[in-house]
């Protein structure tokens, strides 16, 4: 199945793969509310992701040569800076995620200009980087957002859930567009694979799906996005796949994908870099 609004990609890739991984940590509802310092599980839970998740999946990344970006609060990098500076230093991105994954539909655009201006100064103190990406913790945001971002540096953003190709967002006053590169909530490791105890949902069933069954899902994502010639991100989460016998599961993802010899692995930044050279002719 070919569609006539396929897009092109560089080198004659057929398609495009940018996986993400958003490094959450601990922060997150129960860090805003107060709630997560009468849940130490909770805190080791989100503490497990950059301490012990993020090096197994910096080491995979490795032996699959797989370049990925991740969306990180920008507490978690204050908090675990070594970590983080290794993703970096492996040749990965790290891009914004709000300071302790607050809802920006939430915020007021002052409070939202404070997040970001906080989370510029993070990366740069611990990262020495002046981050490009930024992925909404909740998935949305205001109408004003878009302008928000351009003027904190950002070229391009992973949040919404609109299409599955890359596209541009007019923002006025700006003469380039801020590029959306939307994620799917088929390739969120969560639906399939957190465990909770509270709540309980749903009642009395298991609340992890087979781990076959959550590869073939992915796998079947995978291989329709990339006959369609389209860009397919994830929304993964270190302290949940990668754990040792998700990080398997992870492998034998890498495995398919690379399969594949007409396929453009690239950051969510280089997708962002090429949809802007090729779409936007301003």
């Amino acid at each position: 199945m070919s569609s006539s609004l396929q897009p092109t990609w560089p080198d004659q890739h057929q398609a495009c793969l940018a996986l993400a991984f958003d490094l959450d940590g601990p922060t997150g509802d129960a860090m805003l509310n107060g709630s997560i310092w009468r849940k130490p599980e909770y805190f080791g839970f989100g503490g497990y992701g950059p301490y012990r998740a993020l090096p197994r999946i910096l080491d995979l990344l490795d032996e699959f040569r797989i370049p990925t970006t991740f969306f990180v609060p920008a507490w978690v990098v204050e908090n675990w800076p070594k970590q983080c500076q290794a993703i970096v230093e492996r040749g990965h991105e790290v891009a914004y995620h709000g300071y302790k994954h607050e809802s920006f539909y939430a915020l007021t655009l002052e409070q939202q200009k404070d997040v970001m201006h906080k989370s510029r100064e993070v990366f740069w103190k611990y990262l020495n980087i002046r981050a490009e990406g930024f992925r909404t913790p909740s998935g949305d945001w205001r109408a004003e957002t878009p302008a928000m971002l351009v003027e904190a540096g950002v070229t391009y953003s992973s949040s919404m859930r609109g299409d599955d190709r890359p596209y541009l967002v007019k923002v006025p006053g700006f003469d380039t567009p801020l590029v959306e590169i939307p994620g799917r909530w088929e390739m969120d490791d969560y639906a399939s694979l957190a465990y909770t105890r509270a709540p309980d949902f749903p009642s009395g069933l298991d609340r992890t799906a087979s781990y076959e069954l959550t590869l073939d899902n992915w796998c079947r994502e995978f291989d329709g996005a990339m006959a369609e010639g389209l860009c397919l991100t994830t929304l993964f989460h270190p302290k949940i796949t990668g754990k040792p016998g998700r990080i398997l599961l992870l492998e034998k993802l890498f495995e398919h994908m690379r399969q594949r010899d007409d396929v453009w692995f690239a950051t969510c930044r280089d997708v962002a870099h090429w949809w802007l050279k090729e779409h936007h002719h301003g």
